[in-house]
């Protein structure tokens, strides 16, 4: 089946069947490799990406849903938004091996779209499902705040 994507701002039309699971259509057919292959069940949330704005697993999501539809991976954030993430994860000692890390940004993204200056408990709520075994969490979430004081100083 066809299907056609416009991903990071991009049209694209690939061919895979109805239930292709939306990650492989991204890393396989479009060579984007910045959603990750993590649990494969949408239980790790590593390979999070947005649509229209809403953070999705892509692994557990057949892309036929999205067809017509835009999606956004990491790669289709800014330079500019990609460094101050790394900014943040790096100041807020929440890099480690980086695996979840852009499942996390882009679930964090979504969360700052709806909300400037989200509170602790926010950040741990939009956060759930988004697995790291590396941080401990505190890190990721200074880097949260952190970015959203930086986009709140800027806006």
């Amino acid at each position: 089946m066809a299907i056609t994507l416009t991903v990071n701002g991009k049209k694209h039309t690939v061919s895979a069947e109805p239930e292709t699971a939306l990650l492989y259509v991204l890393r396989n057919d479009l060579k984007l490799k910045g959603a990750r292959f993590g649990c494969g069940l949408g239980q790790c949330g590593a390979c999070t990406v947005l649509s229209e704005r809403k953070a999705v697993v892509s692994c557990a999501q057949p892309a036929s849903r999205f067809d017509g539809r835009g999606v956004t991976t990491q790669e289709g954030l800014s330079e500019e938004q990609r460094r101050q993430w790394a900014d943040c994860f790096l100041a807020s000692g929440a890099s480690q091996c980086g695996f979840c890390s852009p499942g996390i940004v882009m679930k964090a993204e979504s969360l700052l779209a709806r909300e400037a200056e989200p509170s602790r408990d926010a950040i741990n709520r939009a956060l759930a499902g988004n697995l790291c075994r590396c941080t401990g969490y505190d890190g990721i979430i200074r880097a949260v705040r952190r970015a959203a004081a930086e986009a709140t100083d800027v806006g």
